[in-house]
């Protein structure tokens, strides 16, 4: 049986590994990593709008990694409309890029539940195999968190690189032309970052768990036996 403060430092790691897959699930489910101000530059340049007139052609736009939506502002009013990446979307998309991001979140949920079982298997008992210790469970969310890493980096590099949201504003639009104005990641894009942090924070706890803390003894009062004591 492990000791008290190494179970409880995995329980904490098992706790936060099971945060981290509820997180990246939201992430990914949720519809808002980007949003943004689009221009719409055709109607604009067509009645010559300067400043205070302008206010009548910026749109909103606001999309993830499954769908979206946005607000055009051509002159007459503003228009919603939705939108889904697959299947129709991600064509004119870079779509190896998408697809990757997608693949790279799926598999850091796969290593987060694997995470979460390690340390629960940790906190139960100490396991025979090296693999199946500490090492193992350090190894796991060095992957979850690695693979986030690496999604988190390829969806700024399509926003940034490959103009993921002028492309996405811009679908199907024959007559009219947007341009964006401006553009901040939102909240679920900061969950699979506040992820990635949780298992660097499960590799600390794996790293303190390794740590043999000195016990404290308790110095027993020497008996001093002296010639007046034998006698009595």
């Amino acid at each position: 049986m492990p000791g008290c403060f190494k179970k409880t430092l995995f329980v904490l790691a098992s706790l936060v590994s099971f945060v981290s897959f509820i997180l990246i699930v939201v992430a990914m489910g949720t519809p808002k990593w980007m949003t943004g101000k689009i221009l719409c530059k055709t109607g604009a340049d067509l009645v010559n709008a300067t400043d205070p007139e302008l206010v009548k052609f910026i749109g909103d736009i606001y999309y993830g990694l499954f769908q979206g939506g946005k607000i055009r502002q051509c002159g007459l009013g503003g228009r919603r409309s939705k939108f889904t990446i697959f299947p129709h979307m991600v064509k004119k998309l870079n779509t190896g890029l998408h697809v990757m991001i997608i693949m790279f979140l799926c598999v850091a949920i796969f290593f987060s539940l694997v995470s979460f079982g390690f340390c629960i298997l940790n906190a139960i008992k100490v396991p025979y195999r090296a693999i199946k210790g500490p090492a193992g469970v350090g190894l796991w969310n060095f992957l979850a968190g690695g693979f986030i890493g690496l999604a988190v980096t390829s969806f700024m590099a399509a926003v940034k690189l490959h103009h993921l949201t002028e492309r996405i504003a811009n679908f199907r639009e024959n007559v009219f032309q947007f341009v964006i104005l401006e553009e901040w990641f939102e909240d679920c894009f900061w969950l699979c970052v506040a992820s990635a942090t949780a298992h660097a924070v499960n590799l600390l706890l794996v790293a303190i768990s390794g740590i043999n803390f000195p016990k404290i003894k308790t110095k027993t009062e020497e008996a001093n036996v002296t010639a007046e004591d034998i006698m009595y």
